[in-house]
């Protein structure tokens, strides 16, 4: 006898499913859902193909909800469901998990399922107590916990992460840092910053977004479903603006320079947001959307370390090198003087 049980890793579950083989189609599937009276409904299902599976009346193993060892009350990891199932035998077994967070509202066997958020296979020793996915669990003896290996879509995520975690992280506030600090040392100083925001950040950042735009496609869920998703294209939208912003600025000079133009403001300020949205966002990222797009592990307490380090360490960079502004300004002045001197 072996005991299973479903768990979430962060998002509060409408339903729960453990499949017995490597493809969802005529794999014997467990399938568990809560009810309003607080009640747990435990359907035994079977496919013919990537649709939804029917009942199956006489299974060839009959899983027993365990109630001892299964919640329905708080949200995320606090509600579990707990099975008991016989052996077939095996302690190899590959197991398929799914995951939907759109409950039935219906306690019947045979009631209607909306298509899972999240699946994957896995494949995990039997002898033992294991946790993994949107955290399908089988028992009998020693207790282990781990995370299953990368799928391909959760692999593409991994890389949008790095990428835009340069991109947005370092690149874009290293062409910000230059430009504040040797504009008025050295008159190259614009080449060092274009070349970081754009000419460097920009590829990286292109990369990256197009990941998570394939990883979204790749796992089956729908795009800009939620905050972190629509804040993502929105940041890569306002980088776009900012460095073509940055081009018109640079390219196109008022032709009676009497002082600072707005645009010019405009462009430093949009610069700094789209850094501090970044910041935000590779948060977002990796402690929210992270555990709950793939029910994986959250990462560890260290990346919050790091984090913190930097969200402090990058203003007081800035606001050391807004020293620089009235020698900036002065420069400036002398500059359009010199220009309006010879016109």
């Amino acid at each position: 006898m072996h005991i299973g049980t479903l768990k979430s890793a962060g998002q509060t579950p409408g339903w729960m499913a453990i499949g017995f083989g490597k493809f969802m189609p005529n794999s014997p599937m467990v399938i568990m859902w809560s009810n309003s009276d607080g009640s747990i409904t435990l359907s035994q299902r079977e496919a013919s193909g990537e649709v939804e599976p029917s009942v199956t009346p006489n299974p060839d193993r009959v899983a027993t909800l365990l109630e001892s060892a299964s919640s329905t009350s708080g949200s995320g990891s606090a509600i579990q469901f707990a099975f008991t199932i016989p052996s077939d035998g095996s302690t190899n077994q590959d197991i398929i998990w799914a995951f939907s967070t759109v409950n039935p509202g219906d306690s019947a066997v045979d009631a209607s399922l909306q298509q899972h958020l999240l699946s994957g296979p896995l494949q995990f020793d039997l002898s033992g107590t294991v946790s993994s996915g949107n955290d399908t669990s089988g028992g009998g003896g020693s207790d282990s916990t781990f995370d299953p290996p990368l799928q391909p879509y959760q692999r593409l995520i991994v890389a949008h992460a790095l990428l835009l975690v340069f991109g947005f992280l370092f690149f874009l506030p290293a062409g910000a840092l230059l430009a504040r600090y040797l504009r008025t040392f050295t008159p190259t100083w614009y080449t060092g910053h274009w070349i970081a925001q754009f000419g460097v950040a920009g590829p990286i950042i292109i990369t990256g977004f197009a990941l998570g735009v394939q990883s979204v496609s790749s796992s089956g869920v729908p795009h800009l479903n939620d905050d972190h998703k629509k804040w993502g294209v929105a940041i890569f939208v306002l980088y776009l603006f900012q460095c073509a912003l940055g081009a018109i600025i640079h390219f196109i000079k008022p032709k009676h320079n009497t002082g600072r133009p707005p645009q010019n403001y405009v462009h430093a300020v949009l610069g700094l947001l789209v850094i501090a949205l970044g910041l935000y966002q590779v948060r977002t990222g990796y402690r929210t959307e992270w555990p709950v797009t793939t029910g994986r592990s959250p990462l560890p307490k260290g990346v919050d370390v790091v984090w913190y380090i930097w969200v402090v360490l990058l203003p007081v960079l800035y606001g050391i090198g807004l020293s620089f502004l009235p020698k900036q300004y002065r420069q400036e002045a002398d500059s359009r003087r010199k220009m309006n001197g010879s016109s």
